[in-house]
């Protein structure tokens, strides 16, 4: 007798049975178990097709479904099934969600307040920082970032995400065991060892086709509360996002690009049909503010193993100082005063001079701060024009 799980995988494996009508004959019948327990008829009469019913009735291939299951533990996944308490709220909602979630990772997927960030992958410098930017900066306010893992945007905004010690999950147009493209591997390492995830419908071991791609995107746009794109052509997959993300009745933003530029006409074209413009963070956070579920904190305290991390260049991410000076009660770690701020941005000035030029692990380390302030602190004095940033991550008095 195969065990309940294996019953969850076989639905969604028997021919001609897509997320739709896993969805159909769920809410009618309770568990796949039962469904198996079914004749044809007792299907058919739930709406199925004729013979998308009788696959379903002859399905036998339990054994290597079996064994899929038995793999899960030894690649750190697990099964997250559409009618277990931490299958994702919002994705719940969509009209096609998935049966179920191979995941990768610690990361809990009930928080309602998630954030997709998508874009190019061949993006340009400036189109990389305000996606580093805008994901550290939602994921200091309490935001679960929400990208694919893909080169360009997608893995800025994880790593802005990683660089704030919040939460970010990677949903994958492959099994959670592929990764790719390769060169991501420190980067999804980096993701799990933050507590965050990897997420994937498919199963373990499926390469990454192209044509698993569109279809993925509905999982990263339905995970969200919004999708920000940052960067689109005009035939760019980040658009296929966008598209899914309207029909889902999700928020869509869009960060303005020059009319010059080829690598931003399709999210130019978004702001034309109606999106939202984001030229930082609040214009994000105050759009969505009636439909977040829970309060978010103001800023995420970093991990004891934050120290051993290496900061990514600062002039990727964005401060919230000016913000947190215009509301003091809303400061990091919920005590701080301005005459605090304004001590801690003097400490890291004292430490910096304008002949020598100092790593930001240095200044991490001499000034005290946790590497979060530091950060945050170096790229307002640099916005300022009271510090520069020079290759390598070192920086100086300007």
């Amino acid at each position: 007798m195969p065990s309940p799980d294996v019953y969850w995988l076989a639905l969604r494996r028997a021919h001609g049975v897509g997320p739709r009508t896993c969805k159909l004959l769920i809410e009618k019948f309770g568990t796949p178990e039962k469904i198996f327990q079914l004749n044809a008829d007792q299907i058919a009469a739930a709406g199925v097709p004729r013979n998308t019913s009788r696959n379903i009735a002859e399905f036998r291939d339990f054994e290597p479904l079996e064994k899929e299951l038995c793999e899960l533990p030894n690649i750190g996944a697990r099964l997250v099934k559409w009618t277990d308490a931490d299958y994702p709220p919002n994705l719940r909602q969509i009209a096609d969600p998935p049966p179920f979630l191979f995941v990768r990772g610690a990361a809990p997927l009930g928080d309602p307040n998630c954030i997709a960030i998508v874009g190019a992958r061949a993006a340009s410098d400036i189109g990389r920082r305000m996606a580093q930017r805008l994901g550290l900066e939602l994921a200091a306010k309490g935001f679960t970032v929400v990208s694919g893992l893909a080169r360009g945007i997608d893995g800025e905004a994880h790593q802005g995400a990683l660089d704030a010690h919040g939460k970010t999950i990677a949903v994958l147009g492959c099994g959670v065991d592929v990764i790719y493209p390769a060169e991501h591997r420190k980067l999804a390492d980096a993701i799990l060892a933050g507590g965050g995830a990897l997420v994937s419908e498919l199963p373990i071991g499926t390469p990454p086709l192209a044509e698993n791609f569109p279809t993925r995107n509905r999982i990263l746009s339905g995970l969200c509360l919004g999708v920000v794109i940052v960067e689109a052509a005009e035939k760019s997959g980040s658009l296929i996002t966008a598209r899914m993300a309207l029909e889902q009745d999700r928020q869509v933003f869009a960060v303005p690009g020059s009319p010059l530029s080829g690598k931003t006409r399709g999210s130019n074209r978004l702001l034309k049909e109606g999106a939202k413009l984001v030229e930082c963070v609040e214009d994000v956070i105050e759009e969505l503010a009636p439909q977040m579920a829970k309060p978010l904190a103001t800023e995420r305290p970093a991990p004891q193993q934050a120290a051993q991390r290496v900061p990514t260049p600062a002039t990727s991410e964005i401060s919230n100082v000016r913000a947190e000076v215009r509301q003091p009660a809303e400061l990091a770690e919920g005590a701080k005063t301005l005459e605090v701020v304004a001590d801690n941005a003097t400490t890291i000035l004292n430490n910096l001079k304008e002949s020598e030029r100092l790593h930001v692990d240095s200044i991490i380390e001499s000034s005290g701060l946790n590497a979060q302030t530091v950060l945050r602190l170096l790229l307002e004095l640099e916005l300022e024009g009271r510090v520069t940033q020079h290759p390598g991550k070192l920086f100086s008095l300007a």
